[in-house]
């Protein structure tokens, strides 16, 4: 079964109380929805699971050993897609050390984590504004390691994975996100 995004939200915000967290969740969505549309793959889909990522991330209290497993369990208590939650299960390797094999869950992981680095770029600008960043600061930003230090690399370089370069997945993860400004407080 798929749910709504509007009951999907519902439910994240049960789970969910951290405004910061919730803009996460909202920017996954729009980022993993603008990457669907790109790749030919079923938008709905990839939005849902861009917002219920980090479902669980309060309850787990961010432990990367459990987050993703407990968000399995609410998840398929909700009766919720099993593509959709492999893909979220997926997007934290740590917890079951298994490792990342299909095009949703790249995409998902890279997706959830450019939102990070983005947000990050933002708020150097002068007016803290979203709509100034250029994707050209994005890409220059990836190579700083000690800016943005806890978002991983590695995990946004998945975005080959999904066969779009990193200039590319920039762009499209920035534009997504340009166009929920508000509702990312950005």
């Amino acid at each position: 079964m798929t749910i709504s995004i509007t009951t999907a939200e519902e439910l994240l915000k049960k789970h969910i109380k951290n405004e910061k967290m919730l803009a996460h969740c909202y920017a996954s969505e729009a980022v993993l929805r603008a990457l669907a549309n790109r790749l030919g793959q079923d938008e709905e889909k990839w939005a849902l699971a861009g917002l219920l990522h980090d479902i669980d991330v309060e309850m787990t209290k961010s432990d990367l050993n459990t987050h993703g497993l407990e968000a399995e369990k609410i998840l398929k208590a909700e009766g919720i897609d099993a593509e959709i939650i492999d893909a979220i299960k997926m997007h934290n390797e740590q917890a079951h050390g298994l490792k990342r094999s299909t095009l949703f869950q790249h995409a998902l992981a890279a997706g959830e984590t450019i939102t990070g680095l983005i947000t990050a770029t933002t708020y150097v600008y002068p007016d803290k504004k979203i709509a100034s960043v250029k994707p050209k600061s994005i890409t220059k930003r990836m190579k700083e390691k000690a800016f943005a230090a806890s978002v991983n690399r590695d995990i946004i370089r998945e975005c080959e994975k999904i066969g779009l370069p990193l200039p590319e997945f920039a762009e499209i993860s920035l534009q997504a996100m340009q166009k929920i400004s508000s509702k990312l407080g950005l």
